[in-house]
């Protein structure tokens, strides 16, 4: 089998197996933490079929792979057999602040990728067949397509647990116990009806809030209960460990989570959204200009993750969101600049090459676009760069929104059905054609593409 094959070669080019210290993946990307980033044979890598691209970035190397990052995945964790856990070994190197925040981030949206973006696919042709009147919110089959797309970010912190759990190396099943504790009822209710601002516990306070679809107070509280647990097990007589290591770390980490970890999580999740807003507040127009011109160098960087709990946050707190549009802009102008390169190209191969990265970027995977495309031409780059900014800063000025998650693609049209839809379809024009116009002025045709 090719995968194989190549996985084979992936290891070997990392420095071997004893130098993969934790290997993960996102929507496109093999990620890895190594001991020694100098063992890499970078050009080795890039030369391997089905690679698209590598880079190290922050302390975090990155295998771009495409939509069949899956199967290279589950061949690495065979190969291997890791199983995506961490190797005990000591590393020389000690990662900075930035590089591991970055580590978690991906670390824990990668594998629950799959559930939020089928759900958000779901959401959005929902609310287009609400809005175009097919069918009514009573209707049985909406409430049932309602139950399946609303499930996955209504028992979020569910899901954020089980990754979050395998990231920081403790017990999925007391992580999800974490979970439990915030989305029960009697917080979760008394927090919708408002009427009670925080309970005790033996004394002290705990704030009533709704934490259904919170993300970082449970990346928090996951984290807290992974050094609790270590605690608790280190000091524990073997004989009683079976019973009482669990019940004691229950017993301290979700009072903690629902005193400490949690609220914390949520103010910081919730200033974080404050931050996007006050900037939007300010002048749209900034906003569009940093955000949208500011995706396509995250994507390169790996780091488009990094807003996804602010996304999220939106979403809980409004029921809206403002950067999802943006990220849509930017895919459209990926694959506007990549399109232009098309009437670049000197070869049939080429032709093929990029007119199948065109349209994987319209259907919201980019990089076989960026890293296949976009990335060997800067003047191609800037101008998907330049694309993005004008239509997200449209998207601002119009007070363009989206009301429920969903993949930045062009089947994703659908979910702006209702206001926003004249908006849509413009800002599609814009972005389109600004990258690909500005790429096929600028680019010539005698370029390397």
């Amino acid at each position: 089998m090719k995968d194989k094959e190549s996985v084979k070669k992936i290891i070997e080019y990392v420095g071997g197996q004893k130098n993969i210290k934790k290997a993960w993946h996102c929507m496109t990307r093999l990620r890895f933490d190594l001991y020694d980033n100098s063992l890499i044979a970078h050009e080795n890598v890039k030369r391997l079929s089905g690679v698209i691209g590598e880079q190290l970035q922050n302390d975090q190397y990155q295998i771009i792979v495409g939509t069949n990052v899956q199967q290279y995945h589950s061949a690495l964790m065979e190969e291997i057999g890791m199983e995506g856990e961490e190797v005990k070994k000591e590393s020389s190197k000690k990662k900075g602040l930035f590089s591991r925040l970055l580590d978690v981030v991906s670390g824990v949206f990668g594998p629950i990728v799959p559930a939020i973006a089928g759900a958000g696919m779901l959401k959005g042709l929902l609310a287009g067949l609400i809005a175009l009147n097919l069918l009514s919110k009573d209707n049985e089959t909406i409430i049932i397509l309602d139950l399946i797309s609303s499930g996955v970010f209504y028992f979020l912190p569910f899901f954020l647990a089980a990754s979050a759990a395998k990231i920081f190396k403790t017990n999925q099943y007391l992580a999800l116990a974490i979970a439990a504790g915030f989305m029960y009822p009697s917080l979760i209710d008394a927090a919708k009806l408002g009427e009670v601002s925080q309970f005790h516990f033996i004394g002290l306070p705990i704030p009533v809030i709704n934490y259904s679809g919170a993300v970082i107070p449970v990346i928090l509280s996951v984290w807290a209960l992974s050094y609790i647990h270590r605690w608790i097990d280190k000091y524990m007589p073997n004989i009683l460990k079976t019973v009482f290591t669990p019940t004691l770390t229950l017993f301290l980490a979700i009072p903690f989570a629902l005193i400490v970890s949690g609220p914390l999580g949520s103010y910081v999740g919730k200033g974080l959204a404050y931050i996007i807003e006050r900037l939007f507040d300010i002048s749209p127009i900034l906003a569009g200009v940093v955000m949208g011109g500011a995706r396509p160098i995250e994507v390169v960087f790996g780091m488009h993750h990094a807003l996804t709990p602010i996304v999220l946050q939106n979403f809980a707190d409004k029921g809206y969101d403002m950067l999802m549009p943006m990220m849509f802009m930017t895919n459209m102008a990926i694959a506007g600049a990549t399109f232009a390169m098309f009437f670049k190209a000197n070869s049939k191969t080429e032709k093929s090459i990029i007119l199948s990265a065109t349209i994987s970027a319209l259907l919201g995977i980019t990089e076989p676009a960026i890293f296949g495309v976009l990335i060997k031409n800067r003047k191609a780059f800037i101008a998907c760069s330049i694309g993005s900014a004008v239509a997200s800063t449209f998207f601002a000025a119009m007070g363009v929104r989206i009301y429920g998650y969903i993949l930045s693609s062009i089947v994703s049209l659908v979910a702006y059905v209702g206001p926003y839809f004249p908006y849509a379809l413009m800002g599609i024009v814009i972005a389109i054609g600004t990258s690909f116009g500005i790429s096929f002025v600028t680019v010539k045709k005698t370029q390397s593409i």
